[in-house]
């Protein structure tokens, strides 16, 4: 893999080793109302099912949320959001070998998840969205994934602009992680993640996209989540169409590029694209 020299991302008691390809984070929304799966997981005993395979098709993280942070959706309140994601990650820290991230900008949520046996919080609000998440992510010495978001998702597609979207993101980006640190989280338990779609137009997740190698300068291991997203089907010309195929030819070019973990709601298929793209490229 190239990129920079981070090979790993330390949670809570596992470490992800990022060595010859990408890793893979599977997606579990137990909500009503995410934008590509709404619904399908919100019933614990089916999120449930259905992380124990993405585990066994190959994840090397699930990440699981209980609040839809698609364009414009509502708040949903911390009670909630805890009924709805602790009795998953419960049940699926004693059937899988792979850790569990929590979805989530509200520290009560994490709290929750992380007593349940979650071993990273992902925060679209780079952990700055709730003023107690970074002393609960230093005191419980977790991994945590932080997002660039330009607004809120009630307004980050309203007009979203930059001068330089890749340079002023990664800007951001260094400097949260700068602050992560001072703050007490630990070096090696942060990721970066750029935030495609959100607070960016199609075209700006495209620059973003095509210079996801400017974000390897960075010193931490760098998540692009871009699965089924609107992007994405804006370029294949047809919002109903199945995202999938779409979404795996960007998978394999950010792969190619050295990203190390790719948030994705296919993983057998990713995995497997993975393999047959290393053995054409690479196999003589």
């Amino acid at each position: 893999m190239t990129g920079n020299s981070e090979s790993l991302w330390r949670l809570r008691q596992s470490v992800l080793r990022f060595e010859s390809r990408a890793l893979l984070m599977g997606i579990v929304n137990v909500t009503p109302d995410s934008f590509s799966d709404g619904g399908k997981w919100f019933d614990a005993k089916h999120a449930i099912e259905h992380g124990m395979r993405l585990a066994e098709e190959g994840a090397a993280i699930l990440d699981i949320g209980g609040e839809s942070t698609r364009p414009y959706s509502e708040p949903v309140s911390p009670a909630e959001q805890i009924r709805r994601v602790v009795p998953v990650i419960e049940n699926l820290r004693g059937r899988i070998n792979i850790p569990i991230s929590i979805d989530t900008s509200n520290a009560e949520v994490a709290a929750a998840a992380i007593a349940a046996g979650a071993e990273a919080i992902n925060d679209v609000t780079g952990l700055d969205g709730d003023p107690e998440m970074l002393e609960l992510a230093a005191r419980t010495q977790v991994g945590v994934c932080a997002m660039h978001m330009q607004g809120t998702p009630q307004t980050m597609q309203d007009q979203p602009q930059y001068n330089n979207c890749v340079e002023e993101i990664a800007a951001y980006l260094q400097s949260r992680y700068e602050m992560l640190v001072a703050g007490g989280i630990a070096k090696e338990r942060i990721c970066l993640d750029p935030g495609i779609g959100f607070g960016k137009t199609h075209e700006h997740n495209w620059e973003l996209i095509r210079n996801a190698k400017r974000f390897l300068s960075l010193p931490a291991p760098i998540l692009v989540g871009h699965s089924r997203k609107g992007f994405v089907a804006q370029a294949i010309g047809n919002k109903e169409r199945n995202r999938d195929a779409g979404t795996l030819g960007i998978s394999l070019y950010l792969a190619e590029q050295g990203i190390h973990l790719l948030r994705v709601h296919e993983i057998r298929s990713t995995l497997d694209a993975f393999t047959t793209f290393r053995l054409a490229k690479y196999s003589r």
